[in-house]
């Protein structure tokens, strides 16, 4: 068992308080590591470090230096994949290959952004010929990231990547449930030779160094992954100190399929959509909004697939085939979303497959895949976040009630869209109030592509360029030329 310590100002420091927090493999229960219990005082040696780096040694460095730097360390990941996969799957319990893919993506996203440094400009606007106006774009200066558990090496690379990108400087505050890939990962931040104070990890809970840090006067920036109701208290204390947020929060996507559509095509990507990391994804599409004529055929499939679906420890591999599925994080979150299945039973919901442990787990936080019919647009299943592998079927009879479905939830994050008629998919793409429009594959797109949702979803963007605007400010020179 590994006894980790923070990353502040470049070193391992043990933390200003005695509490320990326990790394909990979910898949056997088991404790795997422990890691300091962040306080207040942490958080403020962590900002002082950032501040400093900002305003000292990575300011000073040209982008194509900087550029250079998060070059190496995303050649860096990519040595270290097969470490920083085992650990990830230790931690989350997620199959293996799927944390070799989440590394190897962390990796594109330092790559990708290495390559965007050195091109960030403003512009030059015309006032006439007794004047020189132009703008410059410049970073907000000390990023506070609250990264997630459900992808926790991945949403570094997602938001740290694009902030250091800009010339910012960042603080992380890992989930206290999955923290160790954070912490690993600050190990090749020292070999990359980054200036000390660029890379700080504060861990511990959400409501006290999270707080700290979201209340801290001297971040200029924050980017949080996760619950509305944290995304809501973020924003507060943010309010305080006026800083920017990017808050990226719940989601309740649906898949919505045509009866034109490729019947095995769509199963398949309802089935990817849905039990991809056990459904502990925000943008997972979580309901199946179908036409009442191809129901039938089309549940079929699902239910097939989702019966197919291999549950099992991420790092066992019987019979040299991996798991599709590991189990759940943490142990609260596997029994919620059993209360949540059971809410939809008693509502009138029918499970036609699933809705219990998987056969042959007696331990770790599994559930096995779980597709109810007969749901009703008010039931906590069609409505609320679930963040589990259950997914609910509703039907439409023609394609204003699919789009009436499609947006008759809180949330605007996701929707995947399955049919062979191209007008109708632009008219559905339209109509549908998400951040993102996946036709005839879920989960389409890559770092390059905008992600982030609309209405309860949250607002800003991560991922391609678009990510840089929450991460600079536009200053304006206007020159009278005499």
């Amino acid at each position: 068992m590994t006894d980790y310590q923070l990353f502040i100002n470049g070193a391992w420091q043990p933390g200003h308080g005695s509490g320990r927090i326990e790394a909990i493999d979910p898949a056997t229960e088991e404790v795997i590591a422990t890691f300091p219990r962040g306080t207040a005082a942490d958080v403020d040696e962590a900002v002082a470090a950032a501040r400093a780096a900002f305003a000292g040694p990575w300011s000073r460095l040209k982008p194509k230096e900087r550029a250079r730097l998060l070059y190496d360390l995303a050649r860096a990941i990519e040595r270290e994949a097969d470490v920083f996969a085992e650990l990830e799957t230790r931690d989350s319990g997620k199959p293996l290959p799927l944390s070799r893919k989440e590394t190897l993506s962390t990796a594109r996203y330092f790559e990708y952004y290495a390559g965007i440094a050195d091109k960030l400009h403003g512009e030059q606007i015309p006032l006439g010929p007794d004047y020189i106006d132009f703008t410059i774009r410049e970073p907000l200066g000390v990023s506070a990231q609250i990264v997630p558990w459900n992808m926790p090496l991945n949403m570094i690379g997602r938001g740290v990547a694009p902030a250091l990108a800009a010339g910012n400087t960042v603080v992380v505050k890992p989930a206290e449930q999955t923290s160790l890939t954070a912490l690993k990962l600050g190990e090749l931040f020292q070999l990359a030779g980054f200036p000390a104070g660029v890379y700080n990890v504060v861990t511990g809970y959400g409501s006290e160094a999270g707080e700290a840090l979201t209340t801290h006067p001297d971040i200029d920036g924050i980017t949080f992954t996760g619950s509305v109701e944290t995304g809501r208290r973020i924003m507060q204390a943010a309010a305080v100190h006026i800083k920017p947020v990017v808050l990226e929060l719940g989601g309740k996507s649906p898949h919505v399929i045509f009866a034109d559509a490729d019947l095995d095509l769509a199963a398949a990507e309802v089935a990817k959509g849905i039990y991809s990391n056990a459904g502990q994804i925000c943008s997972a599409g979580s309901r199946l909004i179908v036409d009442e004529r191809i129901r039938e055929p089309l549940l079929e499939r699902v239910v097939a697939r989702s019966r197919a679906v291999r549950v099992g420890p991420g790092l066992d591999a019987p019979g040299q085939s991996w798991p599709d599925m590991g189990p759940l994080v943490p142990a609260e979150h596997s029994e919620r979303v059993m209360g949540y299945i059971d809410a939809g039973q008693r509502e009138g919901a029918r499970v036609i497959t699933g809705g219990g442990r998987p056969d042959g787990l007696e331990r770790g936080y599994f559930v096995a895949p779980t597709v109810f019919d007969e749901v009703g647009m008010d039931m906590r299943i069609a409505q609320e976040e679930i963040f589990g592998p259950v997914l609910a079927t509703l039907t439409f009879r023609d394609e204003e009630e699919a789009l009436a479905i499609a947006n008759g939830t809180q949330y605007g994050l996701v929707a995947g869209i399955f049919t062979n008629d191209i007008n109708r998919a632009l008219r559905l793409a339209a109509g549908i109030r998400a951040g993102q429009i996946y036709v005839n594959e879920y989960y389409a797109g890559g770092e390059e592509t905008p992600f982030g949702g609309t209405k309860q979803s949250g607002f800003g963007r991560e991922k391609g360029l678009a990510t840089l605007q929450g991460y600079t400010q536009v200053k304006n020179v206007a020159i009278r030329l005499r």
